[in-house]
């Protein structure tokens, strides 16, 4: 069992990472594998919605780390993501990551458990939240929740380790995460899926 977490953030080691990194460790003691991918800080470019991943699974762009993501995804039984906080919303280049690892290919992540983190020095981490679940939601993934909302508070990585309950929250996030997954493996055997009905789209404009 393995989950993968994103690194939204340019910065390898800052405060995205060390929140990640305590969701990580938990996760490793609970027995599930946790691998931090990291988007870097050169640029990524946003979907342009051609619709070739639909026929291939993969982006037609191939020089950035979209098509490394999903591949890691495709194999993980779960998924963080992880971002910093820039003008109550994620980082740009992070969300032109997920548009592409997202458009048509997140049938295959349906059912995976997913949850979004944030860090942010003071303000607009719950816009940036809302923002990271509803790639979630619009994908059939079970979200998981903490012991309040996913998000810690810094403007350094010593500060963010000194945020206790944020702290707290991401390991009663990792513990959350790893029992999800453990209770879908377990119940595979003998509790279907839902069944899928066949896609209905509906314009508003006629």
């Amino acid at each position: 069992m393995n989950v993968l977490l994103i690194n939204g953030s340019p910065h390898k080691n800052g405060c995205t990472h060390t929140a990640l990194a305590e969701v990580a460790g938990q996760l490793n003691r609970q027995g599930i594998d946790a691998c931090i991918f990291h988007i870097g800080a050169k640029p990524i470019r946003g979907c342009i919605a051609c619709g070739k991943c639909v026929q291939t699974g993969k982006c037609v762009f191939d020089d950035d780390p979209v098509n490394e993501c999903v591949e890691r995804l495709n194999k993980a039984d779960g998924l963080v993501i992880g971002s910093p906080v820039y003008y109550a919303s994620p980082n740009g280049a992070l969300l032109a990551l997920l548009d592409r690892v997202f458009y048509g290919k997140a049938a295959a992540y349906a059912f995976k458990p997913g949850a979004a983190i944030v860090s942010c020095r003071r303000g607009g981490s719950t816009a940036s939240f809302d923002v990271l679940n509803k790639y979630f939601t619009i994908s059939q993934m079970p979200i998981i929740s903490s012991i309040y909302w996913n998000m810690v508070h810094g403007n350094s990585p010593d500060e963010v380790r000194r945020d206790a309950e944020g702290l707290q929250t991401m390991r009663a996030l990792g513990n959350n995460m790893a029992w999800m997954i453990k209770s879908l493996a377990a119940a595979r055997s003998s509790v279907p899926l839902p069944e899928q009905e066949t896609r209905v789209w509906t314009n508003f404009v006629r």
